[in-house]
């Protein structure tokens, strides 16, 4: 069933503003609007976002999908995602809560998609086992997220970031997260993936290591 309707407060206005400018640029010189059709290419029925951001990603969804529900705690990027939602090309409808406690009922989704979020979510084990909680039975997890560098150098630098400044400059964010080992923790079935940087040419960040694929429940 629906866990109760415990939403914590998410509130990184800097953060929001400077992601916003950020994001949009990406879409285009980062390449990240082709991930984004990529990631959810052959979708269908009824789908559920977590950390929906501004919604860069409803412009991308196939006309298969007929509904979209997307989760967006913090309340600027919220506002630019209902405005996103108004005009993506299937229905979208944009919620507050936060990804542990999802408002809907066990199985009633065909699909999730997790997009650039398990990086700042409080509790990963948790929120993954409230998207498995509501996907049906072989319903997809769709997930692009960056992640822990497969290089002993960038690894420890990631590490080193996440004990100090980047959560506090980037809302939250964690570069040394392992998004494969946890999916596989949860109890999802890994169906396909690749691994690359962003961007693919110029400097490796420690937001750079990136991996897109799917899963089922």
């Amino acid at each position: 069933m629906a866990r109760p309707g415990t939403s914590p407060r998410v509130h990184h206005p800097l953060f929001a503003r400077f992601y916003a400018r950020f994001s949009a640029a990406a879409e285009t010189r980062g390449g990240l609007g082709a991930l984004r059709t990529e990631l959810l290419a052959g979708l269908s029925g009824r789908i559920v976002e977590i950390g929906a951001g501004n919604g860069l990603n409803f412009a991308h969804y196939p006309a298969g999908v007929t509904e979209v529900l997307a989760v967006e705690p913090e309340t600027r990027l919220r506002r630019l995602a209902e405005e996103a939602a108004r005009r993506a090309p299937v229905p979208v409808t944009v919620v507050p809560n936060t990804a542990e406690a999802l408002p809907v009922p066990d199985g009633s989704f065909d699909a999730a998609v997790a997009s650039l979020v398990l990086c700042t979510v409080r509790d990963v084990p948790v929120v993954l086992g409230e998207l498995r909680r509501v996907l049906r039975p072989g319903g997809e997890l769709r997930f692009f997220e960056h992640g822990l560098a497969d290089t002993p150098g960038l690894a420890r630098v990631q590490r080193g970031l996440d004990r100090t400044v980047w959560p506090l400059l980037f809302g939250g964010c964690h570069t040394s997260r392992a998004p494969l080992a946890a999916i596989g923790a949860a109890g999802f079935e890994l169906v396909s993936f690749r691994s690359f940087d962003v961007p693919e040419q110029g400097p490796r960040l420690p937001s750079s290591p990136c991996v897109l694929g799917t899963a089922r429940r």
